[in-house]
């Protein structure tokens, strides 16, 4: 069975990463249930900026934070990146806990959903470029909630284009994910 971690990307307080999150949660769960899909919300890992004295390409972690961060990135298949974009680009909480790690991303795959004014793109881009690095394979479809169209006073509520995009995200990442856990295991 797949383990898909969903990782919300955004740790400053009043962010919408956590509504998204249990959204792409909700459909994901709903439409497949052979899959488990967990939620990894980098507010609840406490990352500080890297502190790490050797480099992650080295797998020598000193401290429980980066334990218990690799840990969780080691289980998982693949993952969905919720970010939200910060000056044309993505988080900067998103960037460190990529960096904390070298080899648990190795070999996966990632879908994105992204959020901000003009969709989030530009942040889902800059992913596609950090991943690539660290050898996460990004899928082709991704979303792009906008802050005026589908966010409103009570909260989440996309457009209903945006279900069927992120299902065929979903079914992408699902897809590659299956492909590169043979890569893994040869």
């Amino acid at each position: 069975m797949a383990r898909i971690g969903i990782i919300i990307g955004s740790t400053r307080p009043g962010r919408r990463g956590p509504a998204v999150g249990r959204w792409v949660h909700q459909v994901a769960v709903t439409d497949r249930p052979a899959v488990t899909f967990e939620i990894l919300d980098l507010a609840d890992f406490g990352l500080p900026l890297l502190d790490e004295p050797c480099p992650a390409a080295m797998g020598q972690y000193r401290y429980p934070h980066t334990h218990a961060w690799a840990n969780a990135v080691a289980r998982c298949d693949g993952f969905v990146f919720v970010t939200p974009e910060y000056n044309h680009s993505t988080s900067a909480a998103m960037k460190n806990a990529i960096d904390y790690l070298f080899a648990e991303w190795h070999d996966k795959a990632a879908g994105f959903v992204s959020y901000g004014v003009t969709g989030g793109w530009r942040a889902t881009e800059a992913l596609r470029l950090i991943l690539a690095e660290v050898r996460v394979a990004g899928v082709r479809t991704a979303v792009g909630l906008s802050l005026f169209t589908d966010f409103s006073a009570s909260g989440l509520t996309p457009a209903p284009h945006q279900r069927a995009t992120l299902q065929t995200m979903l079914d992408e990442l699902l897809t590659w994910s299956s492909a590169l856990s043979r890569v893994r295991q040869s």
